[in-house]
């Protein structure tokens, strides 16, 4: 089975069992898949990926849209909209990690490489 049929796959099996489409396969991860990167989904990446991808993501655009939002209002320093978006980046990425973690516990999920079960 091919990673695109496996995430096929996934989104029917977990979307009957209730989950929205967007928990099962976020929009930055259908990015990365469209771009030809083939990584696990979020409910069958570890912790410290999880929380590395997300985090990086959601800093960046936090910060672009940060940026021009509060440079020119307040006349805020970049390094000050930078350490904003970077503390952000960092809680908004573990929480997502335990999150993911805590989710794929619950549904009682398999490692990436063994799903779907035979």
């Amino acid at each position: 089975m091919t990673h695109d049929e496996k995430v096929a796959f996934l989104l029917d099996d977990l979307g009957r069992r209730g989950l929205n489409r967007y928990t099962i396969a976020p929009p930055l991860y259908r990015l990365l898949w469209r771009l030809g990167l083939k990584i696990n989904p979020p409910l069958f990446a570890s912790f410290w990926s999880l929380a590395l991808l997300m985090g990086v993501g959601y800093g960046a655009i936090l910060g672009l849209i940060m940026w021009p939002l509060l440079s020119w209002q307040q006349n805020s320093p970049a390094s000050g909209v930078f350490a904003t978006a970077a503390l952000a980046a960092v809680l908004f990425g573990l929480f997502m990690a335990v999150y993911y973690r805590w989710r794929a516990e619950r549904l009682g999920l398999p490692r990436w490489d063994h799903y779907p079960a035979a």
